[in-house]
């Protein structure tokens, strides 16, 4: 029997993240920080240590030095351990001289590499998905399935089907066809799979469970084709067995500003979507050893305080407290992201702008992200949703304001829709 020491987890480090930008100005998606003090790559290695699958690589191309160092930093197994977290990142080969051109590409041009593992099975993941998942269920059921390809799906309402790629599943749960984001009611009428009036289609979640020997010949025999799930899933459904399996957990795509702005938010109610808090399925990240948060005579409702802060005489409201974050009196924030900071701010520092935010600042509807510097008195305010402007020190994207990493704002900046 097939074990999941058979099974390589390959997770796909992402591209440009333009619908991201301006977190992705200086990192991929993967390494954009979620919930404070973790960041989105932690999530698809944690569920793969936690369901036992303990080879891992991580594919990796744009702005990806960041991604780098945190993994290299957080990712260690023991002497006695087979385990290992292993970077394959684009490169120029006698094959190949060319970049990366989509999810399938991607391993198409790293298949020597997986090769060389001698994995019998091959997962697929996403790099910027938040959920948690047991993949050992999966590779049961592809087992028990005597599958080529096993897709995870979830169930989609009617009013998200131009979202994801429909795929039609008969009683034995093999999928007969496929459809990408289809927008005509009567094609997606034909790719109902379920009895469920409220969510009557199955969307596949990009989790692909191959064979490896399938996942080479597919891969070599569709050598046009870029990605997975617009080119190669539909290709396979024609030729091998291809089954669906059932996750009906919760699962966010952090595709967009917006997405991440309110999936990081609803991680501050005391009934969140996303439990960090599971001790027999952690959420594993770099380790900082900072200490505790201090918070001075201020006023904290629905917050996710995270290590290294220090609050003096602030309000806080439904927001994420990122780490060694620094709030100075009168500060007022409100259904914001701050994302904390790199470093402390040494004494003899240069900048004539403390790190973080500065005395009397109001922020609401905003991400800050890392090393971010308030002056006293700046203003931040969201926009009408769907608004979205380009400033040289903020952006707005769907009415939500974003500072870059490493920007300064003076004191007295006014950032409205007034």
């Amino acid at each position: 029997m097939p074990t999941l020491n058979d099974i390589l987890g390959v997770i796909l480090g992402g591209g440009r993240g333009t619908r991201l930008y301006p977190l992705t100005k200086m990192r991929s998606k993967p390494a954009v920080p979620i919930a404070g003090k973790y960041r989105l790559i932690d999530i698809p290695i944690s569920n793969c240590i936690n369901s036992g699958i303990h080879r891992i690589a991580i594919l990796t191309q744009f702005n990806s030095v960041s991604l780098h160092r945190h993994i290299t930093n957080t990712y260690h197994f023991d002497a006695f351990h087979t385990g290992w977290v292993q970077i394959l990142a684009a490169e120029q080969t006698m094959e190949s001289a060319g970049w990366y051109q989509g999810t399938a590409d991607a391993v198409r041009k790293q298949l020597f590499e997986i090769q060389a593992t001698d994995a019998e099975y091959v997962l697929i993941l996403a790099g910027d998905h938040l959920y948690r998942m047991d993949y050992a269920a999966l590779a049961e059921f592809h087992w028990e399935k005597n599958a080529d390809i096993t897709v995870a799906v979830q169930p989609v309402s009617k009013d998200d089907a131009t979202r994801f790629g429909l795929l039609k599943r008969e009683p034995d749960g093999l999928i007969s066809s496929f459809a990408e984001k289809p927008k005509d009611p009567k094609v997606q009428q034909k790719f109902v799979s379920r009895d469920d009036p409220e969510r009557p289609y199955l969307g596949s979640m990009g989790i692909y469970l191959f064979n490896t020997q399938v996942l080479i010949d597919l891969l070599k025999y569709h050598l046009r084709h870029d990605d997975f799930g617009g080119d190669i899933i539909p290709e396979a459904i024609r030729s091998h067995e291809v089954y669906g399996f059932d996750f009906d957990g919760y699962w966010e795509d952090i595709g967009t500003i917006r997405s991440f702005y309110e999936t990081n938010l609803k991680l501050t109610t005391s009934s969140p979507p996303f439990n960090f808090y599971d001790p027999s399925a952690p959420i594993y990240t770099h380790a900082r050893f900072l200490p505790g948060s201090v918070v001075e005579d201020s006023e904290l409702e629905d917050v996710l305080l995270t290590d290294g802060c220090r609050i003096r005489k602030a309000e806080i409201e439904h927001s994420i407290i990122g780490v060694r974050s620094q709030i100075a009196a009168g500060a007022c924030i409100k259904d914001s992201i701050l994302m904390g900071a790199d470093y402390f701010d040494a004494e003899t520092s240069a900048h004539a702008i403390p790190l973080g935010i500065g005395p009397n600042c109001y922020v609401e509807g905003a991400i800050l992200d890392k090393n971010v510097r308030l002056g006293e008195g700046v203003v931040i305010k969201p926009f009408p949703r769907d608004r979205d402007l380009d400033r040289e020190t903020w952006f707005v994207r769907d009415g939500i304001v974003v500072i870059p990493k490493n920007t300064a704002i003076h004191a007295g900046t006014r950032i409205s829709p007034e």
